[in-house]
């Protein structure tokens, strides 16, 4: 069944006029008296009887017109569906970010996304960088936050930021005082480390050759570490990053050398169009 015929049938019942629709639909009456003779002959009944020079539907017309009103209803439903998701994406985000990116930067980039889409569904997954670029790739999550890369097939990454490291200590340590600490400075130190196997860690551990440190302590998260660092448990090199968001009162975060670049990546899935939402919130961490 032809779509004209039921868009001209409908106007044609709604009007109660076949010139009246013919103005409606911009075209002529005897194309509407046409289209309206080709439906009748497609469905197999009268719709349209003349009852004293008026046009009056036939019982058929009014239960077939009922069908035609659902039609339209789903139809408009479909047209504010696609107005919705082309206006604000799927309507739901999941974002997946290792815990320094999660813990510094992330509330205060879903702070600027809810004042721009309050409504939207927003879910945030938290794992080491491996585990996040695996998400991503098989779009568990739409988009993943990491600071370092690997080999996981089937993803764009985009450099987000870069930025120097950062020694941090106590500030009544006697380093606080000096305005560059250098690695021979750090030499039989209580040093916190991230956990092993972490790949911010492995950058940190490179710098130190030969390693005179003393690793007295690890632990799996950056904020934990400025934490014990606070509390006079050690020093640490960090990502700026998650001190300048946490603004703890009892460390001092000095330049570093030599030099520890801490990068943060944005990763998609290959092939994988970026939806408004995402779009947004892309934004939202530029503006960080």
């Amino acid at each position: 069944m032809r779509w004209k015929l039921i868009e001209t049938f409908r106007a044609v019942m709604l009007t109660r006029s076949m010139t009246v629709a013919a103005q409606e639909l911009h075209t002529s009456q005897p194309n509407i008296s046409r289209a309206v003779a080709q439906l009748e002959a497609e469905v197999g009944f009268r719709l349209f009887v003349r009852l004293g020079g008026r046009l009056t539907p036939t019982p058929e017309a009014e239960a077939f017109f009922q069908s035609v009103q659902r039609w339209f209803l789903g139809m408009e439903a479909l047209t504010d569906s696609a107005k919705q998701i082309r206006e604000i994406g799927t309507g739901t985000l999941r974002i997946g970010a290792v815990a320094s990116l999660a813990m510094s930067v992330m509330p205060e980039a879903m702070r600027a996304f809810r004042s721009l889409y309050p409504e939207v569904s927003v879910s945030i997954h938290t794992a080491d960088s491996s585990t996040v670029a695996k998400w991503t790739a098989n779009r568990y999550v739409d988009m993943g936050l990491v600071t370092n890369l690997d080999d996981t097939p089937g993803l764009s990454p985009r450099l987000w930021a870069e930025e120097e490291g950062v020694c941090i200590v106590p500030k009544a340590h006697a380093l606080a005082k000096k305005r560059v600490i250098r690695k021979s400075d750090l030499d039989n130190e209580p040093f916190i480390s991230l956990t092993q196997g972490d790949g911010t860690r492995t950058v940190v551990d490179a710098a130190f050759n030969p390693d005179k440190r003393r690793l007295t302590l690890d632990a799996p998260y950056q904020a934990v570490i400025c934490r014990m660092v606070s509390l006079g448990l050690g020093v640490s090199v960090v990502n700026p990053l998650v001190v300048r968001h946490l603004a703890l009162a009892g460390i001092k975060a000095l330049p570093f050398k030599p030099e520890v670049r801490f990068a943060r990546y944005i990763l998609v899935a290959q092939q994988q169009a970026e939806s408004t939402l995402m779009g947004a919130f892309v934004a939202c961490l530029d503006g960080m």
